[in-house]
């Protein structure tokens, strides 16, 4: 379903029976907080019952009630403040048991991730990066650190790999001046997405890059500029980005471009293996 949720209840207010009705006046007019609820939270303050929240959902064309509210939480994922998006995951998080709840979302987000990652579109990203002539990595704000993980590995693999890194926009452009084509650049960004990330992938495609990106959903600004694209949640766990799901692809990543260039990869670790053997970088060593 594509249509934006808010306009198709808008647009079939007039079917809905008493009780739906009031499940759709809550939504339109509360719909940040009416993503992250559950629908028995929602039929509780909308005074309906569960399983009409769920008939709701499927009237509007949703597999379920799941489906509804992701659809919803596309719409405010990148709009919410901080303080905002503690309120909003407070009914989600149990006080007596953060650790559980929070480690249990980060399980769901991995599972959701398997299911939902496109495999032939996993292929065509190993393949672009097998190809190309030099590859940037771009990550800002809470992507930057798994920019940082990827730049760690590929460095292991390929020659030709620039962790692209500052604080000021204006250097950014300045280590990406050389981009062209034959390059690929992967951009990673969740909301909400840095707008210093997203003209930064503008510039490389802009340039004749190839843009991979590593993203939420279609709805991100990055996907639409991507010639390829690794579609992957993260998670909003009150002020916090939970990237378990996008960490566990870019593992899946790593490991599959690494299979893809085995000889490489193998020669290289030989000889990381015999530096690290005579310079004691591991274990127990003696000083000369």
């Amino acid at each position: 379903m594509t249509a934006n949720v808010l306009h198709t209840i808008r647009a079939r207010m007039d079917e809905f029976s008493k009780g739906q009705k009031r499940i759709a006046d809550y939504i339109l007019s509360r719909y940040d907080k009416a993503a992250f609820m559950t629908a028995s939270r929602l039929g509780n303050i909308t005074q309906v019952s569960e399983s009409t929240v769920v008939r709701f959902a499927a009237q509007l064309g949703y597999d379920g009630y799941p489906a509804m509210q992701k659809a919803l939480q596309e719409l405010v994922r990148g709009k919410l403040t901080s303080v905002q998006r503690i309120r909003a995951s407070n009914d989600q998080i149990d006080e007596t048991d953060v650790m559980g709840s929070v480690m249990q979302r980060d399980m769901d987000s991995i599972r959701g991730a398997i299911e939902q990652v496109d495999r032939e579109e996993f292929d065509r990203v190993v393949e672009q990066l097998s190809q190309a002539r030099h590859i940037y990595l771009l990550g800002l704000r809470s992507s930057s650190f798994l920019a940082g993980y990827l730049n760690f590995y590929f460095h292991l693999i390929f020659e030709n790999v620039m962790l692209v890194q500052s604080t000021a926009a204006g250097e950014i452009f300045e280590q990406m001046v050389r981009i062209g084509p034959g390059d690929v650049l992967v951009g990673i960004s969740f909301p909400r997405y840095s707008k210093t990330a997203v003209s930064a992938v503008r510039f490389a495609r802009d340039r004749g890059a190839d843009v991979i990106a590593v993203t939420d959903s279609k709805m991100s600004p990055l996907y639409r500029m991507a010639s390829a694209s690794l579609l992957v949640r993260s998670d909003m766990i009150s002020f916090v980005d939970s990237m378990t799901a996008p960490l566990s692809i870019l593992n899946a990543l790593i490991v599959a471009v690494g299979q893809r260039k085995d000889e490489e990869t193998s020669r290289t670790f030989s000889e990381l293996e015999r530096v690290w053997s005579n310079y004691g970088v591991f274990g127990d060593s003696e000083d000369e």
